[in-house]
């Protein structure tokens, strides 16, 4: 399939000598560029249709210029960037150094990874489509990946691609996978959030979400408030109330059933019953959440036993830890070789 996909601008290249806070030399490399995507031309938040997108080229990529490619998209989580899992600027994990020693080791088979930055105005996308925040799933899975093809050496299949995400990447790896097993055919969903309708709907949270007047209030919010605006932005856009062109979970006080209903619509697991012949084309399914990272992994236990009762084969882990402070090894240690063993090498 042929996409007409306009690149803007190689941004930088960033070897390890580049790379910040002290990272050792990456046998690998990185390259950030920016991808075009239709999808998101016109959305109401005003978001780039550039998103920047990070790229790590195995070590034998620039060595073997007529080997191809496995790729791995990896999505971020909420108010997190490419940048920041890149360590391009200092933040709790350094993708590169991870997959660097992983492959230096040889006992895996290398394969390119994609970032996208779903960092928008109200500090992620939910990779979902959406007017106020432009259309993600079509920008993930159709745009970007073909760009990517057209201008990396990937084997350019669903047997060779796998999508991987963690808390709201976690999300959007459940969401996009199900969509698209002709796109991905494994997926790998690290602590992944919005499982479950949630959210404090206690009088102060909610009087916290309506204090909310202006987009430039946002980074001034706390978390749980950062989550609701960004939750309506996905899941309950509304064209004709700026300016924040949703309709919010509060209102006068009051909770909007309306939006409730909306935002239960798209939880995780609401939609998995929806799509239970494309879960049974895909080739592998994992996901894995902490102990500690509640209520993340009690409703992962929910996703295992709906997948149980459908019969759909899956690895379902929960570990000894929290929603970050094992992230590094479960990618090192479980999701790296779980795509090595799935993803098609030629």
């Amino acid at each position: 399939m042929k996409k007409s996909i306009s690149i803007i601008a190689l941004v930088f290249t960033c070897f390890a000598s580049t790379v910040a806070f002290g990272q050792e030399m990456l046998l690998g490399s990185i390259e950030r560029i920016k991808v075009h995507g239709k999808s998101l031309e016109g959305n109401l938040e005003g978001n780039t249709a550039d998103p920047d997108v990070s790229v790590y080229l195995p070590p034998s990529y620039k060595k073997d210029s007529k080997r191809r490619y496995p790729v791995v998209y990896l999505l971020h989580g909420f108010t997190d960037t490419d940048a920041q899992w890149y360590g391009l600027v200092k933040h709790w994990i350094n993708m590169p150094a991870i997959v660097d020693k992983v492959f230096a080791e040889g006992k895996l088979n290398e394969m390119i990874i994609v970032t996208p930055n779903a960092y928008t105005r109200s500090g992620g996308s939910y990779y979902s489509n959406s007017i106020t925040v432009g259309n993600w799933e079509e920008y993930v899975a159709k745009e970007l990946i073909s760009y990517i093809d057209q201008h990396y050496r990937t084997i350019a299949k669903a047997a060779s691609r796998g999508l991987a995400g963690h808390s709201m990447g976690g999300y959007g790896t459940i969401r996009l996978g199900e969509k698209f097993p002709d796109v991905f055919s494994s997926i790998y969903a690290l602590s992944p959030c919005c499982m479950a309708p949630g959210g404090n709907r206690s009088p102060e949270s909610l009087a916290k979400i309506e204090a909310i007047k202006d987009p430039a209030e946002f980074n001034k919010a706390d978390f749980g408030t950062k989550v609701a605006i960004a939750s309506a932005a996905a899941w309950s856009p509304n064209p004709t109330k700026p300016p924040f062109f949703t309709d919010q979970i509060v209102e006068n006080g009051q909770v909007q059933k309306m939006t409730e209903l909306k935002w239960a619509a798209n939880s995780g697991l609401a939609t998995i019953d929806q799509y239970i012949a494309n879960l049974k084309q895909l080739k592998g399914i994992a996901f894995d959440a902490g102990n500690k990272d509640q209520p993340i992994a009690a409703n992962i236990k929910l996703l295992h036993a709906l997948l149980d009762n459908y019969k759909i084969e899956h690895t379902y882990e929960e570990y000894d830890g929290d929603h970050l402070n094992k992230i590094g090894e479960r990618i090192e240690h479980k999701m790296l070789p779980f795509f090595s063993g799935k993803l098609a090498g030629k």
